[in-house]
């Protein structure tokens, strides 16, 4: 496990607020001359802590998107069922998440697509396919109210000081 401290979780802050950051600012903003903080973020990339970077893209702004949440309880609790259902989710690129959930559901998906009735096809889709599902319940998105990143800075108090 990649033991974090203080300067790595700027580093991380830092990124989440800012992807596009150059090298040079960024060691800058966290109080290291270049070499060293380029040495952390590398080590931060390589251990798969940083997965990626992409651009934040305001849904709003496309004609007609909607954004959907789906909590899904499958009819049997069987390893095979949980597979067949994460295979058939990974067939449809406008599921943009899905995880698995304790409590009383099985899965939370989150959809984008690009109208109501495209959200529809799917499900029905999805719902023919999968043949796993007992029950889902749609959640349509009206209002994104916050959409912050992690909070770094409360689980920074698990790093060395």
């Amino acid at each position: 496990m990649l033991k974090l401290d203080r300067i790595d979780f700027q580093i991380l802050r830092v990124l989440s607020n800012n992807g596009r950051i150059t090298k040079a600012a960024l060691a800058e903003q966290v109080g290291l001359s270049p070499s060293p903080c380029w040495e952390r973020l590398r080590r931060l990339e390589k251990s798969g802590l940083i997965s990626g970077y992409r651009a934040e893209i305001n849904l709003r702004k496309i004609p007609g998107a909607v954004t959907v949440f789906v909590t899904v309880e499958l009819d049997s609790h069987a390893v095979a069922r949980f597979q067949s259902f994460e295979r058939t989710i990974g067939d449809h690129p406008e599921i943009t998440g899905c995880w698995a959930i304790g409590g009383g559901y099985d899965y939370l998906i989150q959809v984008v697509a690009p109208t109501i009735e495209a959200y529809q096809d799917l499900i029905e889709s999805v719902l023919e396919a999968s043949g796993d599902i007992a029950r889902y319940y749609s959640y349509v998105v009206t209002k994104t109210v916050r959409q912050p990143g992690p909070p770094l800075h409360l689980l920074a108090g698990n790093s060395d000081e």
